[in-house]
Parts: C-alpha cells; structure tokens; sequence
C-alpha cells in the first residue's frame, strides 16, 4: 500500500498516534500537508522543540522547548476540529514519565476525536509501555518517477542537454538518496564539471559511500574492472550482456522482472571476484562487499540484527551489487559452531530474503567448495543462475595472457608468443598465471633488462598449480559441474588428470 493511501486509512480510523521514522523530515512534511489538503480537510499544526509551533498565527510559538506543553494544545482545542499534531524529533522525549503519561492520557481523547498525533524522527524509539499506542508508518526513500521529476526539474533550471540514456543512469545511481542529498551532490556535480555527463555517475556512487561508511559490516569498493578483463567464460560473460540494462525503467515498464544473483562456484583464482568487481563497473552500480566475518556478533541476537541492518542498508541503496566472498566459509553446512542456533537463525534470514526481496540488490556469491553448502543455498529460486568457472582451456589462457601482459607492456605486449605460454600453462588459474608474468618481471629487472616470453615460461615451470596440489578437490568439483545440475562459464571444462 502506498504512503498517502495507508496514512489516510489511519486518520479515517483513527489511530491516535502515528510514528513516522525518516530521515527526510521536510519531504514528508510537504507530502503529507499536499495529502490533506487534497484528500481531508485536516488542519496541520507543526511542532519542534526550538520554536514550538510554527505556521499558525495564533499560536506562534506556543511550546517552544516544552514538549508537555506541546501537548497540552491538542486538549485545548475543540473536540470538533479536525487536526493532524506534526511532532519533530518528539521520539527523544517518549522515556521521559511525564509525556509517555500524557501520550496515555491524550490517546482516550484522540480516539473519540478527529485529531492525530504524527511524530517525525530519524531513529525508531519507541518505550516498551507506549508500543501498543503508537503505530509504525513507512516512509520510502523517494521512489523512481519522483527521483525522474526531481531532476527534470533540476536539467531544465540549468539549462542542460541530457540524453535519455544518461538520464536513466542518472536516475538509477540517485536511488537510495533523499531528494535532498540528491540536490545538494547535483550541485557538486555542476561545480565540478560545468555539465551533466557520464563522469557524474562516479560522484553519485561515491555520495553513497557516505552511507555505507556508517556500518561496519558492508565495505563500499570503488571498482574500474571490465567484463573484458575477464579471460575466457563467454558463456557468462553472454549472460551478463543481456541483463546489464535490466534495472532501468525501460525494462520495468516492459514488465521485466529485476536480476536476484548469481552464485560462481569454481576453483580459487577463476576469476570469481574479479567478475563481481566487474558487473558493479559494467552496470555502473555500487559495489557493497559483505565481511562475514563481522556478521557473526557474540551477543546472543546480535548476528541477527547485524544481519537486518546489512539488508537495510543494501536495499537502501539499491539498485546495487551485494558481493558475498566466499559463502561457503559463512555457511557451512559440516560446521557445528556450537553457537545455540545462531548461525542457522542467521542462514534462515538470508535464505528468505533471497527468496522474497523485491528491492533490485543484485546478490553475487562466491564459492570454492559447493559441499558445504547448505541445498537451501544452491536451490532454484535463491539465485538466477549458478555458474561453474574452471581452469581455463587454452585458448582462454592465451586470452588471459595478453590481458595481464597488456596491462603491464602496453606497448609492446604483441611481441610475445602466446601460443607457446598457453601451451606451458595448462592447469593454471587467471590468477596463476598473471603470478607467472610477475615473477617473471622480477627475475629480469634484477638482471636489468627487459622480460621476454623465456622468462614467462621459465617461471611457469617453477610454479606448481593449485590443480596438482589439490588434484582430489579438483576432480570432484569438476564432475559436480559436469553432471548438468550448473551452468558453465566456458563452452568446455579443462579437465584435471
């Protein structure tokens, strides 16, 4: 149900006392004074503890830094006078004796009477005796076709051209801003670069830093990967292309439904986080990593809070990207931490939130070990997909040699022989492989001389692979991947011997 169509059923019932917890207390006091002047004939007396009540002559300033007092206008006026009591930053006083008595005494009237208190307050503090009086209304960060009139009204004041593919990135990166944080770093933006254009999305992206700087638990990373960093996997790198305009209006009004995640299994050094990296920067969305390490609290209850606020924060934000690294370390179905519960309490949350989300977070986990995951986890519905990423084949090592040799010698990266490397690398990892490269620029600069396709493969064969240090683990994953039950990444598998 819609804001003004719940808070209208409230008043029509009335409900004493509303609570309405926001950190936009100017943009839901003009919603709700444009509501009541369209829907109810309600007068509004607004309130705040510096200077009382305000936009009504007669009582100007009545209750300045008294809050009892403050009440005691809601009495004084005729039970036939339809009011709404807008109450700023009220929460801060509810512990105090002598306004929680008043509030009691005051709800036997306002239900007999056409007047509502409505209290307006950035954090939710409500006292245990008061709980039953008063009534949670939700109010959203500003929603899609408010962000798209807000900055109408902002390009047209400035005069400015803005394509309608700019402007719906535009729009998607203000998501989980108030209109007044979106206003003030529109203003940054025009400071900064005399216009509008494709650079101002990494400014928006870093206003949301400031949001998620406040928790401890989810880390902002600033991410300039590329899907084609990426070697080899075409098959998941098809996938993504396709969904990569999914979270824009086009596709809402066409009736798509929003990407839920994806899950990467595979060995260590596939590439996995690479690519989560790489979808934030290919999306352009802000890219929120998960520590779960600092998930689990050792308060009885407080992963499970921890837990609520990761959500919260995240679908605030959203559209965003929510990467979990190593899932199977954070729920591991063979681990008894003898923690009373906690941790399957924890796995329950997630699950469900995965299943019945409906903000656009797109979730990507990565896994090295898929047996220890709970089947909760890798069932249909958690994620879209769930993609294999395996040693890479040949002629995806060849690829992921000029990557790395590319961004090391960009000017003379053809001169090397990449069939030879792809062909001494076979088992090695992306990651394996660029660490070939690196030793291979150490042993030359101590030489004081350029590194050549020798010295790659000289440091290949000095390096031993995971594949052959874990070749059971290997085997395994592989026939795991190979029995259909997940996608792969690539059109082959490189199997280990």
């Amino acid at each position: 149900m819609k804001f003004n169509d719940e808070l209208t059923l409230l008043l029509k019932a009335r409900y004493p006392i509303i609570y309405i917890n926001t950190i936009e207390e100017d943009r839901v006091e003009f919603v709700i004074r444009k509501h009541l002047k369209n829907k109810l004939n309600r007068s509004i007396y607004s309130w705040d503890f510096v200077d009382g009540y305000t936009n009504n002559p007669n009582n100007e300033g009545f209750g300045k830094r008294n809050p009892l007092q403050a009440l005691e206008l809601i009495e004084r006026l005729t039970a036939e006078t339809p009011a709404v009591f807008l109450l700023k930053d009220f929460n801060r006083f509810l512990n105090d004796i002598s306004i929680s008595r008043k509030l009691k005494n005051i709800s036997r009237v306002l239900k007999l009477q056409p007047k509502t208190i409505i209290i307006i307050g950035s954090d939710l503090n409500i006292p245990n005796e008061l709980q039953d009086l008063i009534t949670l209304l939700q109010f959203e960060l500003p929603l899609e076709n408010e962000i798209d009139q807000e900055l109408t009204r902002l390009i047209k004041s400035l005069n400015i051209e803005v394509d309608s593919e700019l402007f719906e990135s535009l729009i998607r990166a203000c998501q989980g801003l108030s209109l007044e944080r979106i206003r003030r770093v529109l203003s940054k933006i025009i400071a900064t670069y005399k216009t509008i254009n494709n650079d101002s999305i990494s400014i928006l992206l870093s206003e949301k830093k400031q949001i998620i700087s406040q928790t401890e638990i989810l880390e902002y990373w600033s991410v300039n990967e590329k899907i084609t960093n990426i070697g080899g996997v075409p098959n998941l790198k098809d996938w993504l292309k396709k969904r990569k305009t999914s979270f824009g209006i086009q596709a809402s009004n066409y009736g798509l439904p929003t990407p839920r995640g994806l899950l990467l299994v595979g060995i260590q050094g596939t590439g996995k986080s690479l690519t989560a990296k790489a979808i934030a920067n290919e999306w352009q969305l802000p890219l929120l990593k998960l520590d779960v390490g600092k998930l689990f609290g050792g308060i009885v209850g407080e992963s499970e809070s921890r837990l609520r606020q990761m959500i919260n924060v995240a679908e605030t934000l959203s559209p965003c990207i929510l990467w979990i690294d190593e899932i199977d370390k954070a729920f591991n179905n063979n681990d008894s931490r003898g923690d009373s519960g906690t941790s399957n309490r924890v796995l329950a949350t997630f699950i469900s939130w995965l299943s019945e989300k409906t903000k656009p977070v797109f979730v990507v986990a990565t896994a090295n070990n898929v047996d220890v995951l709970p089947l909760e986890i890798i069932r249909k519905g958690r994620f879209d997909e769930i993609f294999f990423l395996d040693l890479p084949q040949k002629q995806e090592r060849e690829q992921i040699f000029k990557i790395h040799i590319q961004e090391f010698r960009p000017n003379t990266w053809k001169s090397f022989d990449y069939d030879k490397l792809a062909e001494l690398s076979n088992l090695f990892s992306g990651a394996e492989i660029r660490q070939s490269i690196v030793e291979a620029m150490y042993h030359a600069f101590y030489e004081e001389r350029e590194f050549t396709t020798d010295d790659i493969c000289e440091a290949l064969q000095e390096l031993i692979p995971l594949a052959q240090l874990e070749n059971t683990q290997m085997l395994k994953l592989q026939s795991w991947a190979s029995s259909g039950r997940i996608r792969l990444a690539s059109s082959k598998s490189n199997k280990v011997k």
